[in-house]
């Protein structure tokens, strides 16, 4: 008995030290992989901040050196910028609530089998993510719709989207069906259980189809390439766009804007191309940066529920 005892404690002590190496391996591993994911945008921020000079020499590695903040001013006075990023900001904020509401309600309503027709319509839905009329059929479309050279353009083609409705759909179909039994006997109708019961039930999923939804609108800009050509719908990534394929222009334009001011003397505050191609990136991702790890915790829970079925 005495034997045994020692070999289980032996094995176990054998097991606890094979754990632990394992597990430092392991962090270290990820730790190093999520240092490779963080390091290219903290190198496009420090090199924004930093003085332009030093940026361009290369110098800008691990710290920034002589921060300003000069490169953000200057682009932000570019001609177009503050119209450019009003018009963004409502394309994300108008193009995410409506789309993901339309997304909600028709999940609910397809998981429903009182829906008339809910299978032909769901699959009517679902096969056009498989298929695309082409962008000259879908241009004159919006055209003959009045949707070119329309803020609308951003919005309604957004309205429906297959695969949030079809992650909706999952989703409520995993959540106990005695809760709407409950209210309908307590004489709820499809309204009111849709939005006193389904809605505060499946916030997870909610908030995983709105960042999809933001981050679709945020980053698009080839339908403001194809459909508008009024510069007051210009987006702000059209705009930056454009500006990023013309650095070296950009930055001889801002040197003259600042010669005009008498700035031209201060050597770190001088746009280079490289400045602002790195100001311009970071003015791009910045929001999604800040705005992404808030959503995670919702993101992960809202795809992975549904998933496997017991």
């Amino acid at each position: 008995m005495a034997g045994l005892s020692t070999q289980k404690t032996i094995n176990s002590s054998a097991r606890t030290g094979g754990e632990i190496v394992f597990n430092i391996i392991n962090y270290t591993v990820f730790a190093l992989f999520t240092l490779l994911c963080i390091y290219p945008f903290y190198y496009l921020i420090i090199n924004s901040i930093s003085a332009n000079n030093l940026s361009a020499a290369g110098q800008i590695i691990f710290f920034p050196r002589q921060l300003q903040l000069n490169n953000y001013v200057q682009v932000f006075k570019l001609q177009g910028l503050p119209n450019a990023a009003l018009v963004s900001v409502a394309r994300v904020v108008i193009g995410t609530f409506f789309p993901v509401v339309v997304s909600t309600y028709l999940g609910f309503m397809f998981s429903k089998e009182i829906m008339w027709h809910r299978k032909f319509w769901y699959r009517f839905i679902i096969i056009t993510m498989y298929f695309s009329a082409g962008v000259v059929p879908t241009y004159l479309t919006y055209n003959s719709l009045g949707l070119v050279n329309n803020f609308l353009v951003y919005i309604i083609p957004w309205l429906i989207q297959p695969f949030n409705i079809m992650l909706v759909k999952t989703y409520i179909e995993s959540t106990p069906v005695s809760l709407q039994e409950s209210a309908e006997i307590d004489g709820a109708g499809i309204m009111s259980i849709f939005v006193r019961i389904i809605v505060p039930l499946v916030t997870p999923i909610i908030a995983t189809i709105s960042i999809f939804t933001a981050v679709g609108q945020w980053n698009s800009f080839m339908d403001t390439v194809i459909y508008v050509t009024d510069s007051k719908l210009y987006t702000l990534q059209l705009i930056l766009w454009r500006y990023l394929n013309q650095t070296a222009m950009l930055a001889n334009l801002i040197r003259q804007n600042q010669a005009n001011a008498g700035m031209l003397t201060m050597t770190a505050t001088q746009p280079t191309t490289m400045s602002v191609q790195m100001t311009v990136t970071v003015i791009v991702i910045l929001p999604i940066l800040v705005i992404y790890p808030y959503f995670q915790r919702f993101f992960i829970k809202g795809i992975m529920i549904g998933a496997v079925k017991g």
